[in-house]
């Protein structure tokens, strides 16, 4: 038997979330673990994406339209799947990332695959902006976008490794799989700093009154525009 989730490591509050995706009017919704891949990548892309665009995935609609005839029912959905984001949000800050896996009863091996799947989705929302990001990345946040990169070919099997990297990179996969993840958020806040810190304002010298005036006059300061 393969549990979609060891759900005795996960909070009820995860398990109410799991079972109202799983409810979703869809062929094929996003479950828990795949929501989780497809937040944190929301979260650590290159560009931020607002809410109200990334949940119509959640949703699986297309018109702004919430499958829910309680609004009730609208907003208890919308708030966990955020608090679930602000979660992993903060979990990024404290160096600390809990991605959500789904696990094989039979042997206990992590399936990681499913979180990839999610994580794909994150890309795709702004695939121009992640490819101009791994081109341009320093080397600690290129490696990052690879492995990822990496993870994902391997999970729709169209890899180039040989099965013995293949098998490799799968059991190292939960880890990597983190570590990536971390170093993607430290680029995404060193880049918003740097995008908000102020420009340094030019001060200028200051002007004798018997110094030519800085207008260019050729006057003296103090008969031009003292």
């Amino acid at each position: 038997m393969i549990a979609r989730l060891a759900m005795k490591k996960i909070p009820s509050r995860f398990r109410r979330l799991d079972g109202a995706l799983a409810d979703l009017p869809l062929d094929e919704p996003m479950l828990l673990t795949e929501l989780d891949g497809f937040l944190t990548g929301v979260l650590v892309g290159p560009e931020p994406v607002a809410p109200d665009e990334w949940m119509q995935l959640v949703w699986g609609i297309d018109n702004g339209t919430p499958p829910f005839e309680d609004p009730l029912d609208v907003q208890w959905f919308a708030d966990a799947v955020m608090a679930r984001y602000n979660e992993i949000l903060r979990d990024l800050e404290r160096g600390k990332p809990q991605p959500i896996f789904d696990i094989d009863e039979r042997n206990g091996d992590v399936l990681w695959e499913p979180w990839i799947d999610g994580f794909t989705d994150a890309v795709a929302l702004r695939p121009d902006d992640w490819a101009a990001w791994a081109e341009n990345a320093d080397p600690v946040t290129a490696q990052a976008l690879s492995g990822l990169s990496s993870l994902i070919a391997i999970a729709r099997n169209e890899s180039d490794l040989d099965s013995v990297q293949i098998n490799a990179m799968q059991s190292q996969a939960p880890k990597d799989i983190g570590d990536c993840i971390l170093r993607l958020h430290a680029a995404r806040a060193r880049d918003d700093v740097s995008a908000a810190a102020p420009s340094k304002a030019v001060i200028p010298a200051k002007v004798g009154r018997n110094d030519s005036c800085p207008c260019g006059s050729g006057k003296k300061y103090k008969r031009c525009c003292a």
